[in-house]
């Protein structure tokens, strides 16, 4: 199979994130960081130029090469770009080639392939982050767009009760269901759907998805809320701060605080 290989020069680092997010998106399903450029692979049947100038419009003087490629092994592409990452002392997320990390409080083993969610990206790390300031112990947590499973993982292994993790993607809850296999001992309800059960309540929801999905599912979220939950969501830019806090604010969920890096950020929140 042929890959269009989209060779974009950036003149702010940062964009790099936002870059990923946006052609992740539109079906692109690999991506190579270097110093001032972002190399992003799709494949050719894939690939639409009218989407890819509309995603482009939306940043200034951002320019890109295309070009056409063969045969990519992303297993051999993941490996030799993917660094393991850590949080200070509190987790470290690396891959299994990779020697364990002994001296944090937790470590996972993620192959993200083609999903989402490996600590590299701006969302997941402030999720992995903030997450460390919330007691877990004996708690129900619920996992909206759970991607590798990163944070259903973490969230276990820092004591919650139950677990159950839901993906739209079939592609995400294999690569989910491995992950967890491969971080004993974890047991993780996981489920593929793109909509929320309000069968049961939690004292936990985690969300780092898009704007989007955030604002059309507000409702499902805060209705299986126990009082007092606490919500983490991530997923979307600082310029989207205000959208998101006039629609907790609809739905009655008090503020607690946000968090940023590179332009992205992550909102904690509780409903009264």
């Amino acid at each position: 199979m042929n890959y269009i290989q989209l060779d974009f020069e950036l003149t702010n680092q940062d964009r790099a994130d936002q870059l990923i997010a946006l052609l992740s998106e539109q079906g692109f399903e690999g991506f190579e960081e270097e110093k001032n450029h972002l190399k992003a692979f799709i494949a050719e049947s894939n690939f639409n130029e009218n989407e890819i100038k509309l995603l482009t419009g939306l940043f200034n003087d951002l320019v890109y090469v295309k070009s056409t490629v063969k045969n990519i092994n992303w297993n051999e592409q993941w490996e030799n770009s993917f660094e393991p990452i850590r949080i200070g002392s509190f987790v470290a997320v690396r891959a299994s080639f990779h020697p364990p990390v002994t001296d944090v409080q937790h470590e996972m083993i993620i192959t993200p392939k083609m999903s989402f969610g490996t600590g590299h990206h701006a969302t997941t790390y402030l999720m992995l982050q903030q997450m460390q300031h919330i007691n877990f112990c004996g708690k129900s947590v619920f996992d909206f767009g759970t991607g590798t499973g990163v944070l259903a993982i973490l969230a276990q292994k820092l004591g919650a009760a139950k677990v159950i993790a839901i993906d739209n993607d079939e592609w995400s809850i294999n690569n989910a269901k491995e992950n967890i296999d491969n971080n004993p001992p974890v047991d993780i309800q996981i489920y593929q759907s793109d909509c929320i059960k309000e069968t049961e309540q939690f004292d936990i929801i985690l969300a780092n998805i898009n704007l989007n999905v955030i604002v059309d599912h507000m409702p499902s979220i805060t209705s299986i809320a126990k009082n007092g939950a606490v919500i983490l969501l991530s997923g979307f830019f600082k310029s989207d701060e205000n959208t998101i806090l006039s629609v907790m604010q609809k739905y009655q969920l008090i503020h607690k605080n946000t968090v940023e890096r590179n332009e992205w950020i992550c909102i904690a929140g509780e409903k009264k």
